[in-house]
């Protein structure tokens, strides 16, 4: 019997569907409203939605993100740019593999928050509002690094033998190997690792703002909203936040099936 495959975009929508659902189960019996209060901590997707459209809270949704977003673009691109360099370095220098390897690391295994609350004093925040907070652009490269250089390396390291060796008979350097044939090879994982990116590039730059230093983005937004005891507005910017990383991400995949057609299944 011949098995019934589902799309992707229909099995996105009943996924997200059944996430609706047991999130409005969860509202309504876990947590219910306390008598003599309105405040619940999960409140239910109408109480969101309302929050969101029916009170016009949604109007002012790009004010609150485009710092942020704009945080997560330049740490995104600053990141990544050194994690590739840090890559190359690798091919053209193979004894620093073991050092960059466990720079890569090491940034990966630092508490982000201790890391975020030195920056807050060295870098600042905000120089004016509605400016990108420099500590965000920080937090937001430095969680990009890791992935990448190992994505990289691993891709570089993937490159077919013996195309590297009759650039090198053919009086090729290390260099015209990494541009020749390491490079093409290498696409599928980096770019595969450049997607992954896009969403821990954007959280970097949520927590950046959450530590302090500016007035305007989703960090401040988040922290009022919690003073406040808001929490269906906490809850709608959270899935903002959800939202805008998947487009981000998405949008990257796009690049990512188009760039490499073969990885895909997409080639003719």
């Amino acid at each position: 019997m011949a098995r019934v495959r589902v799309p992707t975009w229909a099995a996105g929508f009943i996924g997200a569907a059944v996430l609706i659902l047991a999130w409005w189960l969860f509202s309504l019996t876990a947590f219910q409203v306390q008598a003599g209060t309105s405040f619940t901590p999960v409140p239910s997707p109408w109480a969101v939605f309302a929050w969101l459209f029916v009170d016009g809270n949604i109007a002012g949704a790009w004010g609150v993100f485009q710092p942020t977003i704009t945080a997560a673009a330049i740490g995104y691109l600053w990141g990544n740019g050194i994690a590739l360099v840090l890559a190359s370095f690798v091919l053209v220098f193979p004894k620093t593999e073991t050092v960059i390897t466990q720079i890569a690391v090491v940034s990966y295994c630092l508490p982000i928050v201790a890391v975020g609350g030195i920056s807050v004093v060295v870098l600042g925040g905000a120089k004016s509002p509605g400016d990108p907070s420099a500590t965000a652009i920080f937090l937001s490269a430095l969680v990009c690094v890791f992935t990448t250089v190992v994505g990289a390396i691993l891709g570089f390291k993937s490159a077919d033998r013996s195309s590297l060796d009759v650039v090198r008979v053919f009086g090729g350097s290390s260099w015209t190997q990494l541009r020749k044939v390491r490079l093409i090879a290498a696409l599928p994982a980096i770019l595969n690792a450049l997607q992954i990116a896009v969403p821990t590039a954007f959280l970097g730059a949520v927590l950046g703002e959450y530590l302090g230093a500016v007035t305007a983005g989703v960090g401040p937004t988040l922290i009022r909203l919690q003073g406040q005891l808001d929490a269906a507005g906490v809850w709608s910017v959270f899935l903002l936040c959800a939202v805008f990383a998947l487009v981000a991400y998405g949008l990257v995949g796009l690049v990512v099936r188009f760039v490499t057609p073969w990885v895909s299944g997409s080639a003719s």
